[in-house]
Parts: structure tokens; sequence; C-alpha cells
């Protein structure tokens, strides 16, 4: 059986979004190829279609779903080469390349060989899903950021695990104990396997839930997320996960939704002390405030909570 090759060059931040588009059709045979290290700015996505009966019909539905992608970002006109079936999967693994990030880590697929340089940290990641496998520049910002943060016997809150990279990051850089939470059922699967492979059990817990499901307190916590969400967790409480100067890295924000979300985070319990872009994209590191009294909410709760239960005793809740 022959093969065809669909590759496309594009921003390094719509690579997610492409491979997840073209896995639809070509379920792992996407390979993802940084075009300039090591500031990863553009990627070539090949995407390999089996060249059976159904070819016509899945590149048909390729170009349909990259039109509709073409709508929210401009994608160019993607190439197409015939493969030999001896070919292609040589192609593939040849296409994909190792990934370095920050000053320190570097992410290879698991049939190449590596020898790191000192004090280099090395990750095995499935090269088939772009999502969560450094190439997006938040995840980038968000590694750099944990370089600096860092430190042995951290307790660490990974909020929207993942793939668990940014976990897996935490692990490698010094021991530490991490609570990796997501709502979805299937990103703690892959996290898990994640873990697995590249022997990280030690340290690390899984859980399935959201903020409202950590009942404890952080030295640093991790929210590589979306604005809103960011701001919804800032209202819920984000703050109080955190013990007394603790940190917060958060990312997933556009350069114009900075202003808002450090206006959100410093009336809930946070000063934001230093922000780094990449393209559209920002990170922000937080502190909390050592001082109690900057969790206004958090007192309004605590009082509801106090009056709730005095009513309870007197055998009613105030209507």
């Amino acid at each position: 059986m022959n093969w065809l090759e669909v590759g496309l060059t594009v921003e390094a931040e719509v690579a997610e979004a492409l491979v997840e588009v073209l896995s639809r059709y070509a379920p792992h045979r996407v390979a993802v190829e940084p075009e300039d290290e090591p500031l990863v700015e553009k990627v070539t996505i090949y995407a390999y279609l089996p060249g059976d009966e159904e070819l016509d019909k899945r590149r048909r539905q390729v170009e349909e779903a990259l039109w509709h992608l073409g709508q929210l970002w401009p994608l160019p006109t993607p190439t197409c080469k015939p493969l030999e079936d001896e070919d292609w999967m040589t192609v593939w693994q040849d296409r994909v390349s190792i990934l370095r990030l920050g000053e320190r880590v570097v992410i290879k697929p698991a049939w190449q060989r590596y020898a790191p340089a000192a004090g280099e940290i090395v990750l095995e990641m499935d090269s088939g899903m772009a999502f969560g496998t450094g190439l997006h520049p938040t995840t980038q910002l968000c590694v750099a950021a944990l370089e600096k943060l860092v430190r042995p016997g951290m307790r660490i809150l990974d909020l929207g695990t993942g793939t668990g990279i940014l976990a897996l990051v935490a692990a490698q850089l010094a021991p530490v104990e991490i609570l990796a939470v997501d709502h979805d059922s299937d990103a703690i699967a892959v996290a898990r396997r994640n873990f697995r492979v590249n022997h990280v059990t030690q340290g690390i817990h899984l859980l399935r839930g959201s903020l409202s499901d950590v009942n404890s307190t952080h030295d640093l916590i991790l929210a590589n997320l979306l604005t809103p969400i960011i701001i919804r967790m800032a209202h819920a409480g984000l703050a109080e996960r955190l013990r007394r100067n603790g940190f917060l890295i958060a990312s997933g924000i556009l350069v114009e939704q900075l202003v808002e979300v450090t206006a959100v985070l410093e009336r809930n319990g946070l000063q934001v002390t230093e922000t780094s872009q990449k393209g559209d994209w920002v990170a922000l590191i937080a502190k909390r405030r050592g001082n109690s009294l900057w969790f206004p909410k958090a007192r309004e709760r605590r009082s509801e909570k106090a009056r709730g239960s005095a009513s309870v005793v007197c055998g009613r809740r105030p209507q």
C-alpha cells in the first residue's frame, strides 16, 4: 500500500489545533518538525494518509477541515507527496526531531537516542500529539518559569495537567511533591502513561477534578489554561491554595488580556511580579501576599459558613 504525505508549515501556536485536526484522518501518523530551534516559532506538520480505497474521501475531509481551521488562522496550501509503503515509516520517524525547551529540557521521541549534556533533562513524549508536548508558546514560557522557581521539597499543584508535561519537568528539576489535576479522564490516562514512560512515579499524584476538589496548600501552582478559566479560579479561591509567599505560574493569556488578568489576580490575594512573552502569548509569575487580610472573599465565605453552622445548631437556617 502506498501513502500520501500531507505537509503544512505554520506558526507554532497553531500546531496543536492542526495536529488535532489531522489526527482524525491519520491517527498515530502525524509528525511535527520544528523549523527554527531554539526559538521554535514555526513548525511543519506532516500527516500520512494510507493510499487505500478511502484515500480520496480522507483527502477531501482533510481539505474541508483545513478550510474551516483556516477561518481562524491563515494556513498555507498543503503540499502532497506520494510515498511507497516501505518508505513512509522511515520518513515519518525522520521527520520527528528533538525539541529543546528553556535552558535544560529536551523532548525526544522514544526511538531516538540522545546523549544529554550535563544538567539537561530528557523527556519522552508522544510525538504524534502536539498538545502538551512543548510546541505551544505557553508551554515554553511555563517551562522557563519552572526552571527559575522549582526548589527541592516544594509542594506543587498542576491545574489542567493535560499530558503532564509541566509536572514531569518540575519532577525532574528537583525532588518535589506534585498533585496533577485534570477534569478529563483521557488526559489523566495520558499523563499517567507519560509519568510511567519517563520513570517518574514517586511524589506525583493524579486527581480527576478541578480547583474545587483541591483542599491542600502548595508552594507553587501551575495554571497553563485559558484566561476565562484563570479568572474563574482566581474568584474561586486560587490564592488560598498557595502557602504564604507561594508562587503562581499562569499562562494561556493573550497579550491583550494581561491587564484584565493582572487586575483580577491582584484583587484576589496575588501580586504579579514578572511577565514574559512569546508571540501573542504571555506567562506571568504571581506571588501570594503574606497577609491573610488580602482575602476578603475568603473571610466572607468563612463568616457565612460560621453563620450557617450557628443556625444549624439552633435547628433552622436563615431564610
